[in-house]
């Protein structure tokens, strides 16, 4: 079961429950992905609400890996999930918001970034 508390989420892919999160290890690879100065610049380009295909693949194969789970981005971008293209975008949205927080959780503290 995902611990929200620890920036966890469970996900439906391929008719498979899955954990995902964001550990600082997948941060550093999705900055790495993106050329990334800083967790700031991170967050500024995944708040724009304009999120590619390529985004989404990334984003939940980055939290897939940081949960342990062995899958590459390829792997990521052949799964199916409920709703299609837009499952992929709301579990991507989930994850972030679980990772870096938003105006919906008001228990957690503001993100620094």
């Amino acid at each position: 079961m995902a611990n929200r508390l620890r920036g966890e989420i469970e996900a439906v892919l391929d008719g498979r429950r899955w954990t995902l999160v964001l550990t600082l290890g997948a941060l550093a690879e999705l900055e790495a992905a993106y050329g990334a100065q800083d967790l700031s610049a991170l967050t500024e380009r995944f708040s724009s609400g304009r999120l590619s295909a390529t985004d989404l693949t990334k984003i939940i194969g980055a939290g897939l890996r940081g949960a342990g789970n062995a899958v590459d981005d390829e792997q990521v971008s052949s799964m199916v999930a409920p709703g299609g293209a837009a499952g992929f975008a709301a579990v991507a949205a989930d994850l972030l918001t679980a990772t870096f927080g938003g105006a919906e959780e008001e228990d957690t503290p503001p993100s620094p970034f």
